[in-house]
């Protein structure tokens, strides 16, 4: 298990407790927020690890690097002679839907997890508060871990899951919808200030632009129209339709100057 809000965010408590029922839990979570690192390693600091709890079937252990670092240096350091059946990350504060599935740390340790042929599933609730409400996102996990671990291996050898939760009450979901990544993009703003000195300084701030509104097959479409978004995942970023053309163009007889 790990996240991006560090090991102490109130989302990872709640994994923690989904992934006991299931079995033994090895939790490795950065030591502190590393929200939008996505797929960032650590090549040039000391990475430190420091065991935060352990008990019987539980071992929690805080990183001081980015959320992949938590999954390699699960992999490749501490359980490199034992079999791992499951990596969750999360449960993350805030949505992860559409884009943001390329910018989240918790899909960056998800995907990372897939690639070692282990299924992963990364988990949000769409919202930000420190103190959110995540009972029914609780419900969800447990039922979609439930339903992964029970699978045949061969149908989930590397799956990674991405899975949303709105922010809607427990009675209010409407079930679980299988989708795909709405297509959007962030308009970013970057106010500026001045520090006491007279350096400037700028905040990154920002919206979410769907560019798929009457799409109804999209996670975005999911989310508003009360369903947890469910889209499978993969890494291959090949643009396949665009190969025909670039077969045409770049094959084609090239004139000497």
């Amino acid at each position: 298990m790990t996240n991006d809000d560090g090991f102490s965010a109130k989302g990872f408590q709640v994994a923690l407790d989904v992934a006991r029922e299931f079995g033994r839990v090895v939790a490795v979570a950065p030591a502190t927020m590393q929200s939008g690192r996505s797929q960032a390693i650590t090549m040039y600091d000391p990475l430190f690890l420091e065991e935060q709890q352990r008990e019987e079937g539980l071992e929690v252990y805080s990183l001081s690097g980015t959320p992949v670092d938590c999954v390699k240096l699960a992999f490749d350091y501490m359980l490199t002679s034992q079999r791992v059946d499951l990596v969750i990350s999360g449960i993350n504060h805030g949505s992860n839907a559409g884009v943001n599935v390329l910018y989240s740390g918790t899909m960056g340790a998800a995907i990372e997890g897939s690639f070692y042929g282990v299924p992963s599933i990364g988990l949000s609730l769409t919202d930000h508060a420190a103190d959110a409400d995540f009972a029914a996102a609780k419900e969800y996990a447990r039922s979609i871990v439930a339903a992964v671990l029970e699978s045949p291996e061969e149908q989930t050898r590397g799956l990674c899951l991405n899975v949303n939760v709105p922010n809607i009450a427990q009675s209010e979901i409407k079930g679980v919808k299988l989708c795909r990544q709405c297509r959007g993009l962030w308009h970013e703003d970057f106010y500026r200030h001045e520090d006491p000195r007279g350096r400037a300084y700028f905040w990154l701030k920002g919206g979410f632009c769907n560019c798929e509104v009457e799409a109804n097959d999209t996670d975005e479409w999911a989310l508003a129209n009360g369903y947890v978004a469910v889209v499978p995942v993969q890494v291959d970023m090949t643009a396949y339709e665009r190969v025909p053309f670039l077969e045409k163009v770049l094959n084609s007889p090239q004139e000497k100057v």
